[in-house]
């Protein structure tokens, strides 16, 4: 279902986030290019902006000056955050942002597994998450990449009871699929020796792939070569601020 009305099972992407420089840059960019509208949570939240497509959550971007790279973050749905916290550093990774609450938002954590790469819980209250998915101009999937494949497997199965199955539709590349416990797929780990870092990697779905590309460098991003694959027409796009994203129509 593309509305998201209740809260999402343990383990599922349930939101996500980007930190970067200059806010309202990153508003034009972002408002070109998926058509979302924006909402300041106010000073006294430190500006964190939620972004909405049709009066519905899907993202949100906040300040961040402290960095010199950017990405998208992506926030698990947990049923008890400060249990899973310990889960994390059970499992082998390791907790940088102990659990805390959110005004009346939620309780949340931010993690990096074994391999590196960052993560965040989310404990639901009044704010349930991304309210739209699967839908053009919205989050569609959310996959690791690393250069450490089999500890990033390792960890997510133990951690949220993941079952792991391997890609047979690209059986060319080390993909295996993640999937909660009652079967769903909720993304994938991708082993690519060449990587540089371990990091979770955001693709939006879009209607048109070549148009997006189009907008994106109309309002001053980077567009990559789209190509038609198994699942569709994919393409990457980098914002102003170096973030790196996926933009795919679904086959």
């Amino acid at each position: 279902m593309s509305y998201v009305t209740g809260v999402q099972p343990n383990g599922t992407p349930t939101w996500i986030d980007l930190g970067i420089p200059d806010l309202e840059r990153a508003q034009e960019f972002y408002g070109a290019l998926f058509g979302w509208e924006f909402v300041s949570a106010g000073a006294e939240a430190g500006h964190y902006t939620t972004a909405l497509l049709d009066g519905r959550r899907v993202a949100a971007l906040a300040p961040n000056e402290g960095e010199s790279e950017f990405w998208w973050n992506v926030y698990f749905a947990v049923d008890d955050c400060d249990s899973v916290a310990k889960g994390v550093v059970e499992a082998g990774g390791r907790v940088t942002v102990e659990p805390v609450d959110v005004m009346a938002q939620g309780r949340m954590a931010i993690a990096l597994d074994p391999t590196g790469a960052q993560f965040g819980l989310w404990q639901a209250r009044d704010h349930i998450g991304c309210e739209v998915v699967n839908e053009p101009n919205s989050l569609v999937r959310n996959d690791l990449v690393t250069p450490s494949a089999g500890p990033a497997r390792e960890f997510y199965s133990s951690l949220f009871g993941f079952s792991l199955d391997r890609n047979e539709d690209v059986p060319d590349f080390d993909f295996t699929f993640l999937r909660r416990r009652d079967g769903h797929e909720i993304g994938g780990i991708f082993g690519n020796p060449e990587a540089a870092r371990s990091r979770w990697e955001t693709t939006f779905e879009v209607a048109d792939t070549d148009a997006a590309l189009a907008r994106a460098v109309a309002s001053g991003g980077v567009a990559g070569e789209a190509s038609d694959m198994v699942y569709g027409r994919i393409a990457t796009i980098t914002d102003p601020f170096g973030t790196e994203f996926s933009v795919i129509t679904r086959a």
